[in-house]
């Protein structure tokens, strides 16, 4: 599997649902959005390593395919959005979402290949799109966050005992806050 060159363009699994990791496909949202699956190939190597690979080796999505995950992305996004807030989510979004649920998803497979499909990618875009329909009619959607660092957007499932993560990841932006907040006391205690 080729990974970008760029690192920003890496994926980032760090919401603890499918649906969510699909969703951080575009990055930075509250800033300059960061495309991550630009073209067919990233969006095969996304569900590659999302794990949802039908078949193994590279998978080859189409342009059309690209097309339809990026809309089930957003529609994905503004439907976890809208029931974070306690908001009813827009009609289309939902009527999209519930469209590529009901699609034929992958199945479950014992042996060397976790899962097969007939058309591999829609069947990985069917089973994000279910991922998204359990979670936001589901207990779970009261632990999806936001991570807290401003340049972030990335959602998450709070898994903590204490439910009080902030960050989708200490690595990623807990750290980055720390630093932060180190430099600007220290900067702070020097001007006095």
């Amino acid at each position: 599997m080729t990974q970008p060159s760029d690192p920003a363009l890496a994926f980032p699994f760090l919401g603890g649902r499918c649906s969510l990791d699909f969703v951080a496909t575009l990055g930075r949202r509250h800033a300059t959005p960061l495309e991550r699956i630009p073209d067919p190939g990233a969006l095969g190597r996304w569900i590659t390593e999302a794990g949802l690979a039908a078949e193994d080796g590279p998978l080859a999505a189409t342009s059309r395919e690209l097309a339809e995950a990026r809309t089930l992305r957003e529609a994905v996004y503004r439907v976890v959005r809208s029931a974070m807030a306690g908001q009813e989510p827009d009609a289309d979004d939902v009527q999209l979402v519930n469209e590529a649920a009901a699609r034929p998803d992958l199945a479950p497979q014992l042996g060397p290949r976790p899962w097969t499909a007939r058309h591999p990618v829609r069947a990985a875009l069917a089973t994000v799109a279910r991922d998204a329909v359990q979670l936001v009619g589901g207990p779970l959607l009261d632990r999806v966050k936001e991570c807290g660092n401003p340049d972030c957007s990335l959602l998450f499932l709070d898994d903590s005992q204490a439910r009080r993560r902030r960050w989708c990841s200490m690595e990623r932006c807990g750290n980055l806050a720390k630093v932060a907040g180190y430099r600007s006391r220290n900067r702070a205690a020097s001007t006095r």
